[in-house]
């Protein structure tokens, strides 16, 4: 079985059961939140043998992450756990709270974390060394990077590393509130260090200074692939060598657009960790670039559906057909409550 291993902090998160500012909350929901973990959640779920490496304290909350990655099928013997320093904790404020206009918001409380002492010695660890050596796919992010010097450092290593048949993606994942003051070129140079780079075109813009797709795979030359996601329009992926944005492409690149799926939206936190899971496995699987891309629209679109971070996807069946569609059966698909069905008249 293919291994996957994604590497990055997992927090515990806490926000009000019932739709009140925090301040007259009297109960606090408790989950936990990720991006690398939901990448690794999404993983498992797609048939890979998936891991996850980070740190976490000797608390409630770090063994809350443990015990739910571990009910989701992901490996966590490449975690180390702290003893003095506190896992990390985040709290979703509703948007009456902090600007009814603007939607929720939320507070961190992860400096300091277990986590952000990730840093080149934790690859001396033997359990997170042998997970590295046999994993088909290593998945680190731009939050990581952001943490602390120790935890860029570590990035940097794993990403000028000898691959040895290892594919390394980066999902740039930028978060205004941890680059603020700080050097954000370090996330281009990162980016072009991986093999598959994913961006949403809406955060390119605050990372890269540009959304021009054209510009983007100029910044970022080295990577096999360029995905950008381009929010409920579509996916693009630009291979090495893409020359321009009109669709045309020199005699070593290609460009594929893949529309988004048509889908009635419950809540679009995690949608872009399952979209990543969804087309990250399928290039693992040997799937060309418009399969993959599907297979990210699909992913994304169950998450969409539900509450919470993760939706299930279909049976293999279902998946199979759906991923096999022509493009006027893919256009004509609409998902809601986790149902893909086609809309009548279309």
């Amino acid at each position: 079985m293919l291994s996957a291993v994604c590497v990055g902090e997992t927090m515990a998160m806490l926000t009000p059961v019932h739709a009140v500012p925090l301040h007259l909350a009297t109960e606090l929901h408790f989950g936990i939140g990720g991006a690398e973990s939901n990448v690794a959640m999404g993983l498992a779920a797609m048939g890979l043998d998936t891991h996850w490496v980070s740190r976490v304290g000797r608390d409630g909350f770090g063994t809350r992450i443990l015990h739910d990655l571990q009910d989701h099928g992901v490996g966590v013997s490449g975690v180390e756990v702290d003893e003095s320093l506190p896992t990390g904790l985040y709290v979703k404020v509703p948007a009456q709270d902090s600007n009814p206009d603007g939607g929720s918001s939320v507070l961190y409380y992860r400096q300091g974390s277990a986590a952000s002492a990730m840093g080149r010695g934790t690859l001396s660890n033997p359990a997170v060394s042998a997970l590295l050596e046999n994993a088909a796919l290593v998945h680190l992010s731009g939050i990581t990077a952001a943490l602390s010097p120790e935890c860029l450092s570590l990035l940097e290593a794993i990403l000028t590393a000898p691959r040895n048949g290892r594919t390394i993606s980066f999902d740039v994942n930028w978060r205004e509130a941890l680059w603020a003051g700080q050097d954000r070129s370090v996330l281009q140079r990162l980016a072009n260090m991986a093999d598959i780079v994913l961006v949403g075109k809406d955060e390119a813009e605050h990372a890269f200074g540009t959304t021009d797709e054209a510009e983007l795979r100029r910044m970022m030359p080295d990577p096999e692939v360029l995905v950008i996601k381009n929010e409920a329009i579509s996916a693009i992926a630009l291979t090495r060598g893409t020359a321009d944005s009109s669709g045309t492409a020199d005699s070593s690149g290609t460009r594929e657009e893949v529309p988004a799926l048509s889908v009635a939206v419950v809540e679009p936190v995690g949608a872009g960790d399952s979209f990543a899971a969804g087309y990250l496995s399928g290039m693992l699987f040997g799937l060309g670039q418009k399969e993959s891309l599907r297979r990210g629209h699909v992913a994304a679109a169950c998450t969409l559906t539900v509450h919470g971070d993760r939706g299930p996807l279909p049976d293999a069946a279902q998946l199979a057909a759906i991923l096999d569609s022509s493009d006027a059966a893919w256009a004509a698909i609409h998902v809601e409550d986790g149902q893909f069905n086609t809309r009548t008249g279309a």
